[in-house]
């Protein structure tokens, strides 16, 4: 992976970052998926985004951001998204990403970054383990918006 080039996410990035997220996830999201990275993810002042670039081709990205406040918790990163095109999976591209976010966060003084994964993809959770990550001391919670007050 010598010629892999991680770099700051730029607008004009925004369609191969929704083909690839579209490969992985949601084929019908690809053209909201490309507004959601110009019109709010690159707008958001907290949002540290990479890519991985190999020979001029955006093949993953990574999106971040580290909201000022949080729950009692000194100043940390959140991992939002990270995705590698299925065709490059496995060849160590989404570990140089994590590691271009640990370094820009470090230099900053944030030493703790979170992520979530759902309980079903295993790949993922054994990705991020690869990388350090354990279980934190969150319990995720989840409300619809049309599910009823408890009294």
């Amino acid at each position: 992976m010598e010629n892999l080039n991680i770099r700051r996410l730029r607008t004009e990035d925004a369609p191969a970052v929704a083909e690839i997220y579209a490969a992985i996830d949601q084929p019908s999201a690809r053209e909201n998926f490309s507004r959601v990275i110009t019109d709010e993810i690159l707008r958001y002042e907290d949002a540290v985004c990479f890519v991985a670039e190999l020979e001029g081709r955006v093949v993953g990205y990574i999106i971040t951001y580290s909201p000022s406040v949080g729950f009692g918790l000194d100043r940390s990163a959140w991992i939002a998204l990270l995705g590698v095109m299925p065709d490059r999976m496995g060849e160590g591209i989404g570990k140089k990403m994590a590691e271009a976010v640990f370094k820009f966060y470090g230099d900053r003084g944030i030493h703790t970054v979170y992520t979530t994964v759902r309980w079903h993809q295993t790949d993922l959770l054994s990705f991020f383990r690869t990388l350090g990550f354990d279980q934190s001391d969150f319990i995720n919670l989840r409300r619809g918006t049309d599910t009823p007050k408890a009294s």
